[in-house]
């Protein structure tokens, strides 16, 4: 790339990093290891971008970012196969969850699942965070309180954004495509006087 034609700012910067760790299909058919399943992997209707596809692959894609932190997007990648979402947008979504957001989404998913679970409001007498602070150490604490209330709140919290992302990219999905046929129907409709 020379100077000209070379993205400035962190945002192009960023998209062609995103763009560089995305699979390929032509990158998944050499793979080695994939070339048993590759004639699963490499169906069309999994690289295609349609209406039903993409909301689905937000959807699978915010999931699999929440539930599984670490190894996110080869799971995004292998959920969209029996549910015929797109491989890319899957994998892309899980990017939501990264260390920017892993902080907020943990703090969130640990209230929620307290909220959800009831804890502090249903014991009489001291709140079990008291209780267990006070007898116990931290790691039994951890094991009795934050870890089970985080992954509830981390089920709840992946299916609404789920839900949010899939009805989001439906509707933008159909405002895209409603532009696009009103300025069809304009240039189509369009008498040029100079004729």
């Amino acid at each position: 790339m020379d100077e000209a034609t070379r993205p400035v700012g962190v945002v192009a910067r960023l998209w062609l990093v995103i763009l560089r760790h995305i699979p390929t299909r032509d990158g998944i058919a050499r793979n080695r290891f994939l070339r048993p399943v590759a004639h699963r992997i490499l169906h069309p209707a999994l690289w295609r971008f349609t209406r039903r596809s993409v909301p689905r692959g937000v959807a699978l894609g915010v999931v699999s970012g929440i539930l599984f932190p670490f190894v996110h997007a080869p799971v995004a990648a292998l959920a969209a196969l029996p549910v015929r979402a797109n491989v890319p947008v899957a994998v892309a979504t899980t990017l939501l969850h990264n260390p920017l957001t892993s902080v907020p989404i943990y703090f969130s998913a640990y209230h929620i699942g307290i909220w959800v679970l009831q804890w502090d409001r249903s014991v009489p007498g001291r709140p079990i965070a008291s209780n267990v602070a006070a007898h116990v150490d931290w790691l039994h604490t951890f094991a009795a309180q934050v870890g089970p209330a985080t992954i509830v709140g981390l089920a709840v919290l992946s299916a609404i954004l789920a839900v949010i992302g899939y009805v989001a990219a439906g509707l933008v999905w159909r405002v895209r495509i409603g532009r696009k046929w009103r300025k069809r129907s304009i240039r189509r409709n369009f008498v040029n006087p100079f004729d």
